[in-house]
């Protein structure tokens, strides 16, 4: 089923909608989410948290882009998810080298909360688009489907010390971008 036909569906708020969501997305919000979990059934919860935010926020909103509208729902369940559990127990390595990397964009943002301002976005986006797309690729790889260092090594078939030393000097580009504008 098209995009357009499952917004439409929320609109007239038939509960097919959240059936069509999920056979169309699932394996893509499960991803995202057990990249952050590494759990099956917390995995599982993500993702039935994110059907029912997307039944409560469609409408009133009308997502251009379904498949990026419901990954962020994902990506911000499951880091609140994660955060509860860590709050109980300590994380794993993966997560915890994770969060201690995104700890560098700290004063950028917040991954406690959804990237709210226009302008932030547009000089975000204009950084990955000049990216090469390799260098893309590894960025967003880390940072948005928070896939593991060695998953994204072996799929660009370098070293996992490679990646690191690429994430860790585009990160430092995106600090300096985002600080000479303005939002540090």
């Amino acid at each position: 089923m098209e995009d357009t036909q499952i917004i439409d569906l929320f609109w007239k708020r038939e509960e097919r909608a959240v059936t069509e969501l999920s056979n169309k997305y699932s394996g893509y919000c499960y991803k995202i989410a057990w990249n952050l979990l590494e759990n099956h059934e917390d995995s599982e919860e993500c993702l039935s948290s994110t059907w029912y935010a997307a039944w409560k926020t469609i409408p009133p909103h009308r997502p251009s882009v379904l498949s990026a509208f419901v990954g962020r729902i994902t990506r911000r369940q499951a880091i609140d998810l994660f955060r509860k559990k860590r709050a109980v127990r300590r994380p794993d390595t993966h997560i915890a080298d994770l969060c201690d990397e995104m700890e560098e964009l700290n004063g950028v943002y917040s991954v406690d909360e959804e990237i709210a301002r226009k302008e932030l976005m547009q000089v975000i986006e204009q950084f990955l688009e000049k990216l090469s797309e390799t260098d893309r690729d590894i960025f967003i790889r880390r940072y948005w489907y928070l896939d593991p260092i060695r998953e994204i090594a072996k799929r660009h078939k370098v070293s996992e010390g490679c990646i690191k030393t690429n994430l860790c000097r585009n990160r430092k580009k995106l600090q300096r971008i985002l600080q000479k504008e303005g939002f540090r």
